[in-house]
């Protein structure tokens, strides 16, 4: 197990999100990217979740007022999960893109077969 300071952490975060391609980074629309120590505790082994609704969802009417949709990432499960600091930045990376994924509407199985899971 590696760990990061928080000041890392929320960089590693931040360099995993500059890494989506600029296109893909412009059409993400009313969303806030969260880091938290730990994930619920009825899911104690969670890395990252979306809470919102995907793109593909919205209808005109959905954007006026809304509260931005939120990913968040948890550190704790992530540096547990890794051996070295290389591991972990790489295991972020993974879980930043996957539930950005799913703020595009994408799923998990879709996620799984495209290596993503």
């Amino acid at each position: 197990m590696r760990h990061l300071s928080d000041s890392d952490f929320e960089t590693a975060v931040a360099e995993a999100l500059d890494s989506i391609p600029p296109r893909l980074a412009k059409a993400m629309d009313n969303v806030v990217v969260l880091v938290e120590a730990e994930p619920p505790e009825d899911d104690p082994d969670l890395l990252g979740v979306y809470d919102g609704t995907p793109l593909t969802e919205r209808d005109g009417w959905w954007a006026a007022g809304a509260l931005p949709d939120r990913i968040t990432i948890f550190k704790g499960p992530l540096e547990r999960m890794c051996r070295s600091v290389d591991e972990l930045r790489e295991e972020i990376a993974i879980t930043v893109v996957h539930e950005v994924a799913h703020h595009f509407g994408i799923d998990d199985h879709q996620l799984h077969e495209l290596g993503w899971g």
